[in-house]
């Protein structure tokens, strides 16, 4: 009888269209983001702006060496192909926006509204992503995802008010995901090649996807087989990438291209530290010429201060060696392998969302110049696991709480409140209508979190204080260091969990 009834709850599921509801909360979040218009933005506002002129008012052949402004094109073709388009909109809105000539910080109304609304609208892509990840779950765990990532505070923080397109680069990694996850694996190859072509920065996850393709879509079934599935999928991934760089590679360009994306001269660190490995590297160096030079020795500061707050190369250290790209690219793929390893011997799509994320955990950690942002790249996938098991809900309860991204301006972004939900018993009930989820965090989640409203305390009211304007970087370090702290547990949580599935 009870069977039946779940058959039953099961076949209504499927029946039910979630398009509606989705509309809905698009709708919701669309009203909220234009609200947010007139708000703060910060310099990569104007950044977007100038590719907007710069790919509406030169060829192509000049696209990667204009120097007319600091903000130069670094993302891959399809990202400026993307400008181009949109610039065909803005100006017949208004011609200045993509006036090269303009000069910088071209602040109208007009092309306010007209960047801030085509972000809104490019998060239908990440809409559609999240669509196709949770179509077939559950209602409960399908709108928990609709809540986690269509109204995720970070991606309107950081694409609505700070500005970016992450939302719409996120859409097509989920969008590859759910081609992977329902055994489609040459079309989720294919648009996983297009996102690279889109912002290389998500190229961490390459060797996951390489690993996980080559072992589940080409390998097996005899030579004759393994030959035409190897070769479908090679030719469907240098298509992509000929149709993003071929014109570059006809104009002899592609070596200035890359020299673009790939700006190793900025330094280790990103202005202000990012929350990852390289903050304790830091510390320890300082500490260690605090100390020595306590003690007689000459420890002379690097010209480059890890603490002005500056993007330029900050990597020189006072006594620790310098950490190189290589070093970096390496102890990235080293933090990897566990998952390569799994993915090789056990390659099952409904674990794929899972490694990716982790992937890009591992890339924000040991990453070279990391940005704040690109925690996103692990977040919100993170939030397709969390509905999967009461550990998962547990780890993203943290992670999305305890994370704190800052940006260039200062400002940052936290949200500290302590919800800590019960039930009688923490595994799932399942009702008549649906499932209720129920955890509670342990002693040491709880004390981390709380720790994040002192660490705010000091920044907003003490500091300023204490020290007054002096001293400004000092918050932002304090923010780095501990969220360092919970970014840290967070991965090592994960890699147990890789390792526990390959020595099962």
């Amino acid at each position: 009888m009870e069977e039946h009834s779940n058959q039953k709850l099961n076949l209504a599921s499927k029946r039910h269209n979630p398009i509606p509801e989705l509309w809905w909360f698009f709708a919701v979040a669309a009203c909220v983001k234009l609200l947010l218009i007139p708000s703060y933005h910060s310099t990569d506002f104007e950044v977007h702006r100038h590719w907007l002129a710069l790919t509406n008012s030169l060829p192509l052949s000049q696209w990667y060496f204009d120097e007319t402004s600091p903000w130069t094109l670094d993302y891959p073709p399809f990202f400026a192909y993307f400008e181009r388009f949109l610039s065909v909109f803005a100006n017949i809105i208004d011609p200045q926006i993509v006036d090269l000539q303009k000069g910088l910080n071209y602040n109208s109304n007009t092309v306010v509204y007209f960047q801030r609304v085509t972000v809104i609208v490019s998060d239908l892509c990440l809409v559609y992503g999240v669509f196709r990840l949770s179509r077939n779950l559950d209602s409960l765990r399908r709108k928990s995802i609709w809540v986690l990532i269509i109204w995720s505070p970070m991606l309107v923080i950081v694409d609505h008010l700070h500005f970016q397109y992450n939302g719409f680069l996120l859409g097509v990694l989920l969008i590859s995901l759910s081609y992977l996850e329902e055994g489609n694996d040459l079309m989720g190859g294919f648009v996983f090649a297009v996102l690279l072509c889109f912002k290389h920065l998500f190229a961490v996850a390459a060797p996951v996807f390489f690993v996980y393709l080559l072992r589940h879509y080409c390998w097996g079934g005899g030579f004759l087989r393994v030959f035409k599935r190897l070769s479908a999928m090679g030719a469907v991934v240098v298509a992509v990438f000929l149709a993003a760089y071929g014109p570059f590679v006809y104009y002899g360009q592609i070596q200035q291209v890359i020299s673009r994306m790939f700006p190793f001269g900025r330094g280790l660190c990103h202005a202000y530290w990012a929350p990852n490995f390289w903050v304790f590297y830091i510390i320890l160096d300082k500490g260690l010429a605090f100390l020595l030079r306590r003690l007689g020795f000459n420890i002379q500061a690097p010209a480059a201060s890890f603490t002005g707050g500056l993007v330029g190369d900050s990597s020189p250290f006072a006594v620790l060696p310098r950490v190189t790209p290589f070093t970096t690219f390496i102890m990235v793929l080293v933090a990897l392998s566990p998952c390569l390893i799994k993915a090789w011997r056990d390659p099952q799509p409904g674990k794929i969302t899972r490694w990716v994320a982790y992937a890009y955990m591992c890339g924000f950690l040991f990453g070279w110049h990391v940005h704040e942002k690109a925690s996103l790249h692990f977040v919100i996938p993170l939030a397709i696991v969390a509905v999967q098991s009461m550990d998962g809900a547990r780890h993203y309860f943290l992670l999305s709480i305890g994370f704190s991204a800052i940006f260039e301006s200062g400002v940052s972004v936290k949200k500290a409140s302590l919800e800590n939900k019960r039930d009688d018993q923490p595994e799932l009930k399942t009702r008549t209508a649906a499932q209720k989820i129920g955890f509670s965090i342990g002693r040491v989640e709880k004390n981390y979190l709380v720790g994040i409203i002192v660490v705010e305390i000091w920044g907003r009211f003490l500091h300023p204080l204490v020290f007054g304007d002096k001293f400004p970087f000092i918050p932002l370090m304090f923010i780095s260091i501990y969220c360092t702290i919970g970014i840290m547990y967070s991965w090592i949580w994960q890699l147990k969990w890789i390792v526990r599935c390959v020595g099962s």
